[in-house]
C-alpha cells in the first residue's frame, strides 16, 4: 500500500523495523503533494527543505538507538499555529508578511516527539467559516470532489490527510472546525474537553503568544486512524509551563470500557432546529447497527438530555459574543444594524447569532450560568450512558459558496434550503458544555462523499470516545482514500 495513506502508527512501526527511512517518507510525501495539491490546495505554506533536514536528523537519531512517539513521521499543522520562520496569517491579507520567531507550544511538542513538519494547511478568513478560502492562499477543495468544500476552519488539514499529504495534522475547533472537515473528508478528529490541551501560540497575528484561553475554543488532533488521535492527545495534554498547570499532574481517566459490547450509547438523529439528511442518517444507522450487533446497549432518545432548542441558542449567543470581539469595525456595525432590525420576539437561530455579537457582559454572565445548568444535565446523561452518537453536520460536503455575508447563504438538506449558520447546531452540542467529541468516518454515501459521525463523551473522559472510535474502526473499517487521479 502507498505509505502516504498509512496511519502514523503504521509508519512508526515501519520506521522502527527499518523497513523505510524518514527521508524516504518525507520525499514520498513531498512528491505526492507536488503531484496532487495543485487541484486540492491544502498545503498553503510548504516547508520542504526544513522537513528533509528534520527527516535526516530523525534517521540519524534512530541510527544512534534513539526513538520517539513520532520520530520520522511526516505531519502538517493548521496555518493558524505559529511555526518559527513561516507566516501565520489566519487568512488575513494585512498580515501576509507576519512571521513569528517561535513555535507554538503544541508545534514544539510535536517536533520534540520527532515529527517531520511538511508545512502548514489552509484556513478561511480569520478561521470564521465552514469552508476554507482566503485572498492570500486561495480555495481548498475536497479531495473526494473538488467542486465541494473540505469544510472549515481546519479544512486544509482534513483535505491534506484525505489526500495523503502527511499522516497527522493539528487543528482547532470552536464551531466544529475540527469535526466538520473530518466529516466532509472522511478522516478522524478529536475535539478535546475544554481547556485540556494548552494552545499557546495558536494566536491571531500580530498578537503575542501568551497562555490565554478563548471561550469555547480548543485545539485538537486529526488523523487517518482512531488510534493515532490518542497518541497526539497524550503528547499535547501536558499543562503549559507558563501557567499554574505545572502544579498538578495530569491524569485523564482510562476509557470506561474496552469492548464494544460494554458500551452504553445514546443515539441522537434529530435536532429541533435543523433536519438531518438521508446520507447522514444512513451513517448513524451503520454505526448504531455495528454497536447493536456487537452487543452494546443502544438507545434512541432520553428524557435526561438538556433542552436542545435552548442549548443551540445559548451556544450561538456565546459563540458570536466571542466572534464579535474580533470583528472589524464595519462588520461589528453591520451586526448592530441587524440587531436593530430584529423583532423583540424573534427567537430564531439567526437572532441568537446577531444578539450574541453585541452581548453585554451582564448578559454574557447570565448565559454562562445557563451553560453551567446545561453541564449539570449532561452529567446526568453520562451517568446513564457512556457516549452520545450524533451527526457532525446535517449534510455531507456541500458545493463551494463564496457569496459575501454568511447570514445570507443557505445550505440544501435533501433539496430544501436552510440558513447556512444553522448547520452549527450539532457542533454546539458538545462545544457549549465543553465535552470531548471524536469524529469517525462511516463510509461513503451514494454520491461518493464521506459521512462521519461524532461520539460525544463525558467531560475530561476523552479516552472513552477515543476508545470507542478505535473499536468501531476495527469493526467497520475506517478511512477510505479518494481517487485523486479522477481530478
Amino acid at each position: 500500500m502507498d505509505p502516504n495513506l498509512l496511519s502514523a502508527g503504521q509508519l512508526a512501526a515501519a520506521l522502527r523495523a527499518g523497513e523505510v527511512t524518514a527521508v524516504e517518507l518525507a520525499e514520498s510525501a513531498i512528491e505526492r503533494i507536488g503531484k496532487y495539491d495543485g487541484a486540492v490546495n491544502a498545503i498553503c505554506v510548504p516547508d520542504f527543505d526544513r522537513a528533509l533536514d528534520a527527516a535526516r536528523a530523525a534517521d540519524a537519531a534512530r541510527a544512534r538507538g534513539e526513538d520517539g512517539p513520532l520520530l520520522g513521521v511526516p505531519i502538517t499543522v493548521k496555518e493558524s499555529f505559529n511555526v518559527a520562520g513561516l507566516p501565520t496569517t489566519w487568512g488575513l491579507p494585512p498580515f501576509a508578511g507576519f512571521v513569528p520567531t517561535q513555535d507554538a507550544l503544541p508545534v514544539a511538542r510535536l517536533k520534540a516527539a520527532g515529527a517531520v513538519l511538511l508545512g502548514k494547511t489552509n484556513v478561511p478568513l480569520a478561521l470564521g467559516d465552514l469552508q476554507t478560502y482566503n485572498d492570500i492562499y486561495g480555495t481548498t477543495a475536497n479531495p473526494f470532489d473538488v467542486a465541494r468544500t473540505p469544510g472549515g476552519s481546519s479544512g486544509g488539514s482534513a483535505a491534506a490527510l484525505a489526500a495523503g499529504f502527511g499522516a497527522l495534522s493539528m487543528g482547532s475547533d470552536i464551531g466544529g472546525s475540527l469535526r466538520t472537515p473530518a466529516h466532509f473528508c472522511g478522516v478522524y478528529a478529536h475535539k478535546p474537553s475544554y481547556r485540556l490541551l494548552p494552545s499557546r501560540g495558536h494566536t491571531p497575528p500580530p498578537a503575542p503568544a501568551l497562555p490565554t484561553e478563548v471561550d469555547l475554543a480548543v485545539i485538537g488532533p486529526m488523523a487517518r486512524s482512531g488510534a493515532d488521535l490518542g497518541v497526539l492527545l497524550d503528547l499535547l495534554a501536558e499543562p503549559d509551563p507558563l501557567t499554574l498547570g505545572v502544579a498538578y499532574e495530569l491524569r485523564l481517566p482510562p476509557a470506561r470500557h474496552e469492548r464494544l459490547a460494554e458500551f452504553r450509547v445514546l443515539v441522537l438523529e434529530d435536532h429541533p432546529d435543523m433536519p438531518t439528511s438521508a446520507s447522514v442518517r444512513a451513517g448513524l444507522a451503520r454505526v448504531a447497527g455495528a454497536l447493536t450487533a456487537a452487543g452494546a446497549r443502544v438507545d434512541h432518545g432520553s428524557a435526561l438530555l438538556p433542552d436542545l432548542t435552548e442549548s443551540a441558542r445559548l451556544y450561538l449567543r456565546l459563540l458570536f459574543a466571542t466572534f464579535g470581539t474580533n470583528f472589524p469595525a464595519e462588520v461589528y456595525e453591520r451586526f448592530g444594524r441587524l440587531l436593530a432590525d430584529l423583532a423583540p420576539d424573534d427567537d430564531s437561530l439567526h437572532a441568537a447569532r446577531v444578539r450574541g455579537t453585541r452581548l453585554s457582559y451582564r448578559d454574557w454572565f447570565a448565559a454562562d450560568l445557563a451553560r453551567e445548568r446545561q453541564r449539570h444535565s449532561w452529567r446526568a446523561v453520562f451517568a446513564e450512558y457512556d457516549v452520545v452518537l450524533c451527526p457532525v453536520s446535517p449534510t455531507p460536503a456541500f458545493p463551494h459558496d463564496h457569496s459575501p455575508h454568511q447570514e445570507l447563504r443557505h445550505v440544501l438538506v435533501d433539496g430544501a434550503e436552510h440558513p447556512y449558520g444553522d448547520q452549527l447546531v450539532w457542533a454546539g452540542l458538545a462545544t457549549l458544555p465543553g465535552l470531548p467529541a471524536t469524529v469517525v468516518p462511516t463510509g461513503l454515501d451514494d454520491a461518493g462523499l464521506p459521512v462521519g459521525v461524532q461520539l460525544v463523551g463525558p467531560m475530561f473522559e476523552d479516552r472513552t470516545p477515543l476508545r470507542l472510535a478505535e473499536l468501531l474502526e476495527r469493526e467497520m473499517g475506517g478511512f477510505t482514500a479518494p481517487d485523486l487521479e479522477r481530478g
